[in-house]
């Protein structure tokens, strides 16, 4: 309702229903953005295509610089361009062979490449080196990456990520949503439900970074 009403003073104090809607969704972005989080970044893809560019660049100058090579490929897999970022990581591996970000990192990729079973024993091997390595993100990972090939192996792996993590409203939304994707619905509704109990307990400080998975929790809660 207050949209509608805020809409309809726009249109009559700019003359144009669709400059209004634009200044509308502007300003709600603008909010979201400030306070609540919901939204994606409209710059974030700007700003890692610049920085792939600076990093291929960096690159061609000194193909021996494996920080950036490393760097590099984890903006490709966020990309999903997956099998670059696993060459790069190939590349590199002797240089990081005792690193549990390289292992989850390259097991990530294989997943994402329908390598199962070697990017499984990758990411394993990254957790036995830090089992808290991206706060238990791997393990989320790999039940995404069996949820449809070993549904009793993708619900371990959540299990697995339920004991690591315990204190991010981030996590336990994407716990329950990959509970609902699996079909386990009680169990969605109680990570979601967990999600906002965590968001209610943080420090003010923490809220504004928690508060759009906490918002996103409360509906996958109800729906």
């Amino acid at each position: 309702m207050l949209k509608f009403i805020g809409f309809m003073l726009l249109w009559n104090l700019v003359g144009n229903p669709f400059l209004a809607l634009l200044i509308l969704l502007a300003v709600v972005y603008f909010i979201d953005r400030r306070y609540v989080g919901i939204f994606p970044s409209i710059a974030r893809p700007f700003r890692r295509a610049r920085q792939i560019s600076r990093l291929r660049t960096q690159i061609s100058l000194n193909p021996n610089d494996v920080t950036s090579k490393f760097e590099l490929a984890r903006l490709l897999a966020e990309r999903k361009k997956y099998r670059e970022a696993q060459e790069l990581l190939l590349g590199i591996e002797d240089r990081y062979e005792q690193s549990a970000e390289y292992w989850v990192d390259l097991g990530y990729a294989n997943l994402k490449l329908g390598q199962l079973e070697e990017g499984e024993i990758q990411m394993l091997r990254g957790l036995e080196i830090n089992q808290r390595v991206q706060y238990g993100q791997p393990y989320l990972r790999l039940a995404e990456g069996f949820r449809h090939s070993d549904r009793d192996k993708s619900l371990h792996y959540l299990h697995e990520f339920k004991e690591i993590q315990s204190s991010s409203s981030e996590a336990y939304y994407l716990l329950g949503s990959m509970y609902k994707s699996l079909g386990q619905q009680a169990e969605a509704k109680e990570a979601f439900a967990e999600s906002v109990a965590v968001y209610r307990s943080l420090p003010r400080y923490k809220k504004r970074q928690e508060r759009g998975w906490a918002l996103r929790s409360f509906f996958g809660k109800i729906s």
